[in-house]
């Protein structure tokens, strides 16, 4: 049920967002919660959730009144994890910055925002006069589920492309969620997904 209703609220926002289908959509297969480019970059990854999230999205043409911001792209996208723990949906800004010559290699940084359904203060499995089931209970939530702080969290994204034709082309692709302790302070145990996504252009 949870999973069904983020994808229909995804798929509502993407048919709103999209005009006449002017643009482009995307759908791929990432990795859940890897901890090697959190580790790398000191972004913070939590390494405690598993299994795949599928990422549908849709971007808009480059916004030609945002020149000032070089013309990025909208986009909208929902991630649905197999195990169901941490799924979310997420809008921002885009910019793809080619790499030589259009029509090849390119960059495509990014920045949104994101809602979760994932676990936002989860109770500690320390605190006094807890019996020893429920102790049991949170020592197996701590190793087992990212706990973000914040239900709302900021959305950092970077990807190389390849344009494989004028209207397909392919991504390798990074996304990274959390509170950046500005939405809560605390905890800020942080989402890192990673995969390939396929992405068609109208």
């Amino acid at each position: 049920m949870k999973t069904a209703m983020f994808a229909a609220a995804a798929f509502a926002a993407l048919g709103c967002a999209a005009p006449a289908w002017a643009g482009e959509v995307y759908a791929g297969l990432f990795k859940h919660d890897v901890t090697f480019i959190g580790e790398a970059v000191g972004l913070g990854a939590a390494g405690r959730e598993k299994g795949v999230d599928v990422h549908l999205g849709y971007r808009t043409d480059r916004i030609e009144s945002l020149r000032w911001l070089g013309r990025p792209q909208a986009h909208a996208m929902v991630s649905i994890n197999s195990k169901n723990t941490s799924n979310f949906v997420a809008a921002g800004l885009n910019w793809k910055i080619d790499l030589g010559q259009p029509g090849g290699f390119y960059l495509r940084p990014g920045m949104g925002l994101a809602y979760t359904d994932g676990e936002a203060g989860l109770p500690p499995a320390n605190a006094p006069n807890l019996t020893p089931e429920e102790r049991a209970r949170r020592t197996h939530l701590y190793y087992t589920r990212i706990d973000f702080g914040s239900k709302v969290l900021f959305e950092p994204e970077l990807a190389l492309g390849y344009q494989v034709s004028d209207r397909v082309s392919v991504e390798l692709s990074y996304t990274h969620l959390s509170n950046g302790q500005i939405f809560h302070r605390g905890k800020n145990q942080g989402l890192d997904d990673a995969g390939v996504r396929l992405v068609y252009a109208f």
